[in-house]
Parts: structure tokens; C-alpha cells; sequence
């Protein structure tokens, strides 16, 4: 581990533990997803002119912690998988194949904290085996709180859509999606970049399950609203308007997958 990465640990370990102690603070999703990234970043090994990252995460948590993640977010496993493929795309990193995210339930892991190992693992079946995508998404679903739940991000029938960004100056653009994963937010490192202060850097995600076009917050500080209602999660149609801080995200069509 390179010298910065191993300080940037230590003071998170000391702050992050420290905070949750004194302020009964509870994980949100974000921090898993952060935690994961940093993790990737810090273990990216150079490979001729590319970046090669691992491609299994499994975080550790306090089994409380854990518990209360997946009774308010169901489908947590899923969605850091789509998080660790985004940013690795946005990055230009290298993996060996679609990633895995294992949540584990450590009874050594204070409350409030949580360990993440990254590692590459190149012996799995292809990722277009029907049996092992069916039983990452029943992992994910249905696994009881003692035990550990994986999702291996599968291969998905993603819709494509028209959007049409309607900046804070008045000034607009129209882009298109296709279902992959597309990050939302002032950071350069972001898919879609909003020059507009009322954003957080890494505000919101469009994605595709099941044949949907999905748009979640991602625990951003202004919120997310879509037809002047504020979200968290929720599936986008034609004509639906998403508001991030003064910019308007217009649906102007959606095609079936």
C-alpha cells in the first residue's frame, strides 16, 4: 500500500470510529460506497498503460450495523456493485471481471465502523452463466442477518433514454443514456458534471434493474426531486423532470429494453 493511502486509512479508522462512538452516528450507503473506492484506488496496480483494480469487496460491519443497512436498504449489496463498476469505468481502471460486493457481518468491528478488503480474483464462471446470476440476486435478497450477502453485478437488458439538462443559466443539452451506470454530481470524476453549487459532488445515479431506468440520491446534502417530489430511489418514465439543486433533468423519452 502506498505511504498516503496508509495515513488516509489511519485517520479515517481514527475519526470515523471515534465520531461514531461519542455521536451514535448511523452508516449511511455512501460511506460504504467511498470506503470501497478508496480501497480500489489504493490497491490499483499499474499493468503496461492501464490500472488493474480488484474485483471482489467484502465489507466488514458491525452485525447491528448490518442489520439495520439492510432493513432500510434491501438491495445495498446490488447497488455498491453497480457504484464499484461505475467508478471504475469513469476511472479507466481495469478488472478482470464485473465485480462482486460481500457485506459480512464482524463481531470485531465497533459500531459506527467498518473494514473493506479488496481483492482480484480471476477464477469465476463466466459472467453470462444464467445459474450464478440467479443465485447472486437471491443472495442478495434473502440472506439472514448472521451470514454474508453477495452480489455479482449481472448482465441486464438496459433501457435507453433521452434526457435534456436544463443548466442553471438557461443554457440546455440533451444526452443519451443506456442503462449503464451514469453518476450525477460537481466532481469531475462524474459521469454527468453539474456546474451548479447546489450540488453535491457526488449527488445522484442513474442506472437500469430489471429493464428500468432508475434515479437514486446519493445521500446528497440539497436532495433529489423528481416532479417537485423528493426522492430517494425511484423508477423514471417519459416526461418525469429531476430537479439537483437548480438544474432540471428532463425524461423526453424511454425506450424498452
Amino acid at each position: 500500500m502506498r505511504p498516503l493511502a496508509a495515513l488516509e486509512r489511519f485517520f479515517e479508522r481514527l475519526f470515523e470510529g471515534q465520531s461514531a462512538r461519542l455521536f451514535k452516528t448511523k452508516l449511511q450507503p455512501i460511506q460504504l460506497q467511498r470506503r470501497i473506492e478508496r480501497a480500489m484506488d489504493s490497491e490499483r496496480v499499474r499493468d503496461g498503460d492501464r490500472s488493474r483494480v480488484p474485483n471482489r469487496y467484502a465489507v466488514h460491519l458491525a452485525p447491528d450495523d448490518l442489520t439495520a443497512l439492510r432493513a432500510n436498504h434491501p438491495t445495498l449489496a446490488g447497488d455498491l456493485a453497480d457504484s464499484v463498476l461505475a467508478f471504475a469505468r469513469s476511472h479507466g481502471y481495469q478488472l478482470a471481471d464485473r465485480p462482486s460486493v460481500a457485506l459480512v457481518a464482524d463481531a470485531t468491528i465497533q459500531p459506527g465502523g467498518l473494514q473493506v478488503a479488496a481483492t482480484l480474483d480471476r477464477a469465476r464462471p463466466a459472467e453470462g452463466d444464467a445459474a450464478t446470476r440467479g443465485a447472486a440476486e437471491d443472495a442478495d435478497q434473502a440472506v439472514p442477518p448472521d451470514q454474508t450477502a453477495v452480489f455479482v453485478m449481472p448482465v441486464v437488458d438496459s433501457p435507453r433514454a433521452t434526457l435534456r439538462q436544463i443548466r442553471p443559466d438557461g443554457s440546455s443539452q440533451t444526452f443519451a443514456v443506456d442503462g449503464r451506470p451514469l453518476t450525477i454530481g460537481r466532481a469531475p470524476d462524474n459521469g454527468l458534471v453539474l456546474r451548479d453549487t447546489k450540488a453535491s459532488r457526488h449527488h445522484a445515479r442513474l442506472y437500469a434493474r430489471r429493464g428500468a431506468l432508475l434515479f437514486a440520491d446519493l445521500g446528497s446534502t440539497n436532495g433529489s426531486w423528481v416532479n417537485d417530489r423528493r426522492v430517494q430511489e425511484m423508477a423514471l418514465g417519459e416526461g418525469d423532470r429531476i430537479r439537483i439543486g437548480d438544474t432540471i433533468l428532463v425524461v423526453e423519452s424511454v425506450e424498452d429494453a
